[in-house]
């Protein structure tokens, strides 16, 4: 059971911190309780039986007249049952709620004795711990409670830590799972206990060491020199249609240093859509090209590696460099050929989905690795690309985000990477006006898209979720279509939505490409798509129930072309404060860094990163929003500890994290 929380040692067990805390140092009135609060509770039993509506329940009624408290237990056993007996004293701890009957608590926490006197009441917080199914919050504390006498013998938790401030790692701790007493309480509550503040920099601490250590592990190897890439820059701007920004320039040069270096780079460069981020990338595949080294693209969608490979095909035609695309559903032959083309190094650049770094393909000689869309590529795969390279050697990689993400949390997620920023918009991209509706305006939506589409634009229709089902989301993906169809049927409606194939997906976003259809009903499938310039309206109905992130990644989708754009975001009422607050935020910025900080301040570092990524931070006490201001110093402490105390830093990474491998399997 204690496996299933991830604690297998008594270590494990100490670093098993409280989520929070509650207040049990005083006994309330049963008169005096209310709704929705914890309280204490001391009554004695007036009837105890088992009842059978809906599902076996044991119900228990305590009374401390004029008021009675219903206790309710799903699981208990006979011995609990007994244990009930009208006239004995219980002393309970829960939540409170008022049903039909009055105020009733499911599963306290209880007590049962004969007399009121036998009862303790502690001055001190009760920690709550995260639980796993089988075990209670009395067992655990018992189990930590073991654990912290124990560990009063370890010489490594009471050893001091250099650098960090006091207390010292076992004081700290025997401070938050034992609270000494009410003074403390507002300290601890709030996070500004001392114990805490320790605990929150050895945790940030451990994690900076590790991005560290497997930084070290990728550039154990030298890469390839790729000296001068100004001059591929500036080869690459002679041929386009546009000049690149101060940021690109900037962004460039900060790439150049890397690549002219023999170690490989390991970099993220972040910028909102349509920042020009792949033709930054662009400049970096011609430098290796032109130094007989290979480059490999991988993009997250056959979709968007296509794309990538329409672009580069024509950046690169005139400049005589070809481009090789592998995809999935290629027929066997076809595929061969092109894998030859790639492992024999006649192929200088090579654009796929992850399927670039399947066992089969063999490249000659890679230098070169751009991943498209961070998140959806972990530490591990960062890891394993250090084999690609050409004997001996590690390729540079190079990862780009269209998510852009919070210095502070960039500084947390990805240590073992450098971070350039592209912060400017080409000239020509016009700003997305944003627009805030009420559902029951439908009809003047209707009116004003129909409009644009007759004067030669093209319009999106965003469907969200109703639930986490890709067959109610398409169904509801249908209706809409053919609502739209009959409201404007002198127009070409498309339709995409998760639950077609994607050859059906690739056709319906072909031809809203090509202009052939002129509004394109999507469901958030279209959040990282297709490039189409004479798209200047975007529609999300109900974009309440979408977080920041993906109503701005869906925004993007529009303003790509010279006409002005619009977004509408349609709502339906009433509305949350936390939903009003993010479509007030997306009205009012189409900065997407602010937008990052806003989310990230609403939602938590856990949310924007989905499930999966949470483990990425896996912290247990520290929070990067609200501890960001500790981590450049802790940053340099952690470089002065690989080089002084490297015993130390082992340790505390074994103590936080477990090892550096496994964090990196995250």
């Amino acid at each position: 059971m204690l496996r299933n929380l991830g604690l297998e040692t008594i270590g494990d067990l100490l670093f098993h911190l409280p989520l929070r805390y509650q207040d049990r140092s005083h006994v309330t009135a049963l008169a005096d309780l209310v709704d929705g609060q914890d309280a204490l509770v001391r009554a004695r039993v007036e009837v105890a039986d088992v009842r059978y509506a809906g599902r076996r329940q044991l119900r228990v009624v305590i009374s401390d007249p004029p008021r009675g408290l219903l206790l309710r237990f799903f699981h208990f056993n006979a011995g609990q049952q007994a244990a009930f007996a009208p006239g004995r004293w219980v002393q309970a701890f829960g939540s409170v709620r008022f049903g039909t009957s009055g105020p009733e608590m499911v599963h306290p926490e209880y007590r049962v004795a004969d007399d009121a006197a036998a009862f303790q009441i502690s001055d001190a917080l009760t920690p709550i711990y995260p639980l796993t199914a089988g075990i209670a919050q009395p067992r655990l504390r018992r189990l930590i409670e073991a654990a912290l006498k124990l560990a009063a013998s370890d010489v490594h938790l009471a050893a001091q830590l250099p650098g960090l401030p006091s207390p010292d790692s076992l004081p700290a701790l025997r401070a938050l799972h034992a609270p000494a007493g009410a003074s403390e309480t507002a300290l601890l509550i709030e996070g500004r206990h001392p114990a805490q503040q320790r605990l929150i920099r050895e945790e940030l601490l451990a994690h900076q060491l590790c991005m560290r250590l497997l930084r070290r592990q990728v550039r154990t190897r030298p890469a390839p020199q790729l000296a001068d890439l100004q001059r591929s820059a500036d080869a690459l701007e002679a041929v386009l249609p546009f000049r690149f920004t101060q940021a690109q320039r900037r962004v460039i040069a900060e790439i150049g240093s890397d690549l002219a270096a023999r170690r490989p780079m390991l970099r993220l460069v972040q910028g909102d859509v349509g920042s020009g981020k792949t033709v930054v990338a662009a400049s970096a595949m011609l430098a290796a090209a032109r130094a007989g080294y290979q480059s490999a693209l991988m993009a997250p969608t056959e979709l968007l590696a296509e794309q990538h490979y329409a672009n580069l095909s024509l950046w690169f035609a005139p400049l005589e460099v070809e481009v090789e695309y592998l995809a999935g559903k290629m027929k066997k032959a076809e595929r061969e050929r092109r894998l030859a083309r790639v492992s024999s190094g006649v192929a200088p650049l090579v654009v796929g989905t992850h399927a670039v770094f399947q066992q089969s393909v063999a490249f000659d000689r890679l230098a070169l690795v751009v991943v498209d869309e961070q998140h959806r590529f972990g530490v591990q795969q960062r890891l394993a690309l250090r084999d690609k390279g050409p004997q001996g050697s590690s390729p540079h990689q190079l990862i780009m985000s269209a998510t852009p993400i919070p210095r502070t949390l960039a500084q947390t997620l990805y240590a073992d990477l450098d971070v350039s920023v592209i912060d400017e918009l080409p000239p020509g991209r016009t700003p997305v006006a944003t627009v805030v509706v009420n559902n029951s305006k439908r009809d003047e939506v209707l009116a004003r898209i129909a409009e644009a589409c007759r004067a030669g634009r093209q319009v999106y229709w965003v469907c969200t979720l109703i639930e986490e089902s890709d067959e109610l989301d398409a169904q509801a993906a249908e209706a809409t279509a053919e609502r739209l169809r009959a409201d404007l049927a002198d127009l070409r409606v498309g339709l995409v939505h998760g639950r077609l194939k994607s050859e059906e997906k690739d056709a319906q976003m072909r031809d809203f490409k090509d202009g052939s259809t002129q509004l394109l009903v999507a469901t958030t499938v279209i959040e990282v798509g297709v490039d189409v310039p004479n798209a200047s309206i975007m529609v999300i109905e109900n974009a309440e129930r979408l977080g920041l992130a993906q109503l701005h990644q869906l925004r993007g989708r529009v303003g790509r072309g010279a006409t002005a754009s619009q977004c509408v975001l349609m709502y339906q009422m009433p509305l949350s404060e936390s939903a009003r607050s993010r479509l007030e935020t997306m009205r009012s910025t189409t900065d997407g860094f602010k937008i990052a900080q806003a989310d990230l301040e609403l939602r938590g570092p856990g949310e924007i990163l989905g499930r999966r990524q949470t483990g990425v931070v896996g912290l247990k006490i520290a929070e990067p929003v609200r501890d960001s201001a500790l981590i450049p110093p802790l940053q340099q402490l952690a470089d002065e500890w690989l080089e002084r105390y490297p015993l130390d830093a082992q340790r505390l990474i074994a103590r936080w994290v477990g090892d550096v491998e496994k964090y990196g399997q995250v």
